[in-house]
């Protein structure tokens, strides 16, 4: 089986998965808030359902939508592997995320695209420089440093914060999974197709699962940061899906392990304007030097020339 190949256009997955990883750093501050009034199932479907929706009638009024011929030939097994793990990840992350904060999820869903990142050398046959080896080390320990006190904390905590936490596990592993079948995928399929059937397949998933009917009782910000999560949900995986079409999976990982950096200062953002909202941790000078590092590691590996 052949596999799929990147357009080279470096420049433009790097933009995109820019963008994805700011979408995804403020993404767990509205799920946290959605999730005030909502179920994590309705949440869930209410994502994929308004995603779907709305990039259905982009590709119609674009006459983007896929034929009947090109969807007879899309491989069944690979599709279904990226929508059961998908939905996989989209539930679990979010149970997890009931039982954790904010930041400790993004801290333990950066297993997500380290995987992926493995998955895109061994599978794809992408190769890392020494340069990069050397900024994986440095994201690595920045991510230890970073997150010095969540780690502390996850270690000896017990009950519903470590239950939560390992639901997360599961969820990067899944996503990993995902994202490894998306991108060959789009050997058969654009992306904004294959998202178009993976948000339906998600939707009619969880539609038996969902209880609509209290979304009609939510307050203003609740029901804003439930447009908002469904809304970065299409921009988000759009922008992600696109980025694979362009750059290796490897270095697409890269850039996406920054987005804790982008969940902290939005949480602490947020503490600063509306305390009532959410709550911030302190960030002591490893923590400064562990963010430093993640960035510099993530950019290393991103841009580091090909041998």
């Amino acid at each position: 089986m052949s596999l799929h190949q990147s357009s080279g256009n470096w420049r433009l997955g790097l933009a995109l998965s820019l963008l994805t990883v700011f979408l995804w750093g403020v993404l767990p501050i509205a799920l946290t808030v959605a999730l005030q009034g909502l179920d994590a199932y309705t949440v869930t479907w209410f994502r994929f359902l308004v995603s779907f929706v709305l990039l259905g009638v982009y590709l119609s009024a674009r006459k983007q939508l896929p034929s009947g011929e090109k969807l007879l030939s899309l491989p069944k097994g690979l599709f279904l592997t990226a929508v059961i793990f998908l939905a996989l990840n989209y539930i679990l992350y979010l149970l997890g995320l009931s039982y954790t904060t904010p930041a400790n999820a993004q801290v333990l869903i950066q297993l997500a695209p380290v995987l992926m990142g493995l998955g895109g050398i061994y599978i794809f046959k992408e190769r890392y420089t020494l340069i990069q080896w050397i900024g994986l080390a440095g994201l690595t320990l920045g991510f230890v440093l970073f997150f010095n006190e969540q780690l502390k904390t996850l270690i000896t905590s017990q009950g519903k914060y470590l239950f939560g936490s390992g639901l997360i596990i599961i969820a990067a592993i899944t996503w990993a999974i995902y994202g490894l079948a998306q991108k060959q995928l789009l050997q058969q399929l654009s992306s904004a197709n294959i998202m178009l059937l993976i948000y339906g397949s998600c939707a009619l998933i969880f539609a038996p699962f969902a209880n609509p009917q209290p979304i009609l009782s939510l307050n203003l910000l609740q029901f804003s940061m439930l447009l908002f999560c469904a809304l970065n949900t299409i921009v988000a995986y759009g922008a992600f899906a696109e980025s694979l079409e362009h750059w290796e999976a490897s270095r697409v990982s890269a850039v996406l392990a920054a987005a804790p950096i982008v969940t902290l200062a939005s949480v602490w953002a947020v503490a600063l304007l509306f305390p009532q909202w959410i709550f911030t941790n302190n960030l002591t000078i490893l923590g400064v030097l562990g963010a430093i590092l993640v960035v510099v590691g993530s950019m290393t590996i991103a841009l580091g020339k090909k041998s």
